[in-house]
């Protein structure tokens, strides 16, 4: 028996002072200060000898007595020495940028394994609002690329589905939910099963933005008193009408076009943005075909993504002329997925009918042009077309949307129909 015990002994200790191997899919994260850079690393160990891929890099380098060092060049200019330890799931090490000196801090840690459970359908039950897209949010629920979310918002006041207030106004968020496995660099892919109205009510405001009209016109406009710009919402017959109209508008319905204002994940660069605002991470995006039915392609910036959804509308006109569409609560239900890698440069959404592309800049010649090259790039990649070959495809057949007039930054839609395109044969 002691014999028995002390090579069971022997065998754990030998067991313990072996490395972990470094073969095997990594999340890498080379850290300047707190500025995080994260990246996929796959690694492979043949005797001593490692190679793999950080990132689109090629990673080669040694693994001995615990430890991997190892080299990766980003470009031809620029060399990245890497030393760590390995200790079982966990890489604690240094790079240096060889050319600058530059000392970065190494962090990695091993790529959970995809979930092998059957996709979900969580219900969530929001209690807390947020005001911002931000990473440093916690998660109000972790979900798995397949699941989906049965949720709802507030309105763009912070009222609930039962005229409650629940928050301050200024576009409340529901979420963040946390995507596990996403990483920067990843695409997001958000497909929006029900956006539905909850309630009877919505608000708006009484008159077009000084931006979008002459300044003549603004100067000269005269004041309307007494002007009631809230709206009823008949859900059954699926139609909207001023509360209390004027004489000249008491036979003015129109039928309503349930949307969201606010899709967006957390932005890059330790950055938060108020939830009136619009990026390349979504955000305020305002665009009057966010319905039922629409995939929207996101990037990610942050482990998990970190996804928030509101603001909202029952119906909105073209750039929301009036600062307000007709804000209200919405029943809200989702599913994700993620694309790995391959980020769009602005957000892209697809319905039954058409391929849509943002542009979201600081001027409307800027967000058009934007628009333009992210439609542009979509159809070269998912197409393999070259600069001609999609220049003749949109020549003939692209439209454009104003989406946003009224916030910091303007919103311009490029879209394509899908009618156009069957026949062409995505690259696989």
């Amino acid at each position: 028996m002691r014999h028995a015990l002390l090579l069971l002994l022997l065998v754990a200790t030998s067991s313990a002072q072996n490395p972990s191997s470094p073969a095997g899919k990594w999340v890498s994260n080379l850290k300047f200060f707190e500025e995080n850079n994260y990246d996929r690393m796959d690694l492979t160990l043949s005797g001593t000898k490692l190679t793999g891929k950080l990132g689109d890099d090629a990673f080669e380098g040694v693994f001995e007595n615990g430890r991997v060092e190892g080299t990766v060049k980003p470009n031809p200019r620029t060399t990245i020495q890497l030393r760590g330890r390995v200790d079982g799931d966990r890489i604690d090490g240094t790079g240096t940028i060889v050319e600058s000196k530059l000392e970065l801090k190494w962090e990695a840690r091993r790529e959970l394994p995809k979930s092998s459970a059957f996709p979900k359908t969580h219900t969530f039950e929001p209690t807390q609002f947020h005001h911002f897209f931000s990473g440093a949010i916690e998660p109000a629920l972790r979900i798995n690329p397949g699941d989906s979310v049965k949720t709802w918002s507030v309105d763009a006041g912070g009222t609930d589905p039962k005229g409650v207030r629940r928050t301050s106004g200024g576009n409340p968020l529901t979420g963040p939910f946390y995507i596990e496995g996403a990483l920067p660099g990843d695409t997001l892919v958000v497909h929006f099963t029900r956006i539905r109205l909850n309630r009877d009510t919505a608000i708006s405001s009484p008159l077009i933005v000084s931006n979008a009209l002459d300044s003549d016109y603004v100067e000269k406009r005269k004041p309307v008193e007494g002007y009631n710009s809230d709206w009823k919402l008949d859900r059954e017959a699926g139609f909207a009408s001023l509360q209390k109209p004027t004489d000249k508008l008491k036979n003015y319905r129109v039928p309503v076009a349930p949307m969201l204002g606010c899709v967006g994940v957390a932005p890059p660069g330790r950055v938060q943005y108020r939830s009136g605002h619009l990026g390349s991470f979504g955000g305020n995006m305002d665009y009057n075909q966010l319905r039922e039915g629409v995939s929207v392609y996101l990037p990610v910036y942050v482990p998990g993504a970190l996804l928030f959804v509101g603001d909202g509308h029952a119906l909105q006109g073209a750039g929301e002329l009036t600062g307000n569409a007709l804000e209200t609560s919405m029943d809200i239900e989702f599913t994700v997925n993620l694309e790995s890698g391959g980020s769009p440069p602005d957000p892209r959404m697809e319905n039954a009918d058409y391929l849509m592309a943002s542009g979201i800049e600081g001027s409307l010649d800027n967000a058009f042009k934007a628009a333009t090259t992210n439609l542009v790039r979509w159809l070269e990649k998912k197409y393999g077309l070259n600069a001609a070959e999609v220049s003749s495809v949109l020549g003939t057949s692209i439209v454009y949307d104003v989406a946003e007039v009224v916030d910091g930054q303007l919103h311009v839609v490029a879209k394509v129909p899908k009618t156009v395109l069957t026949g062409l044969k995505p690259v696989k």
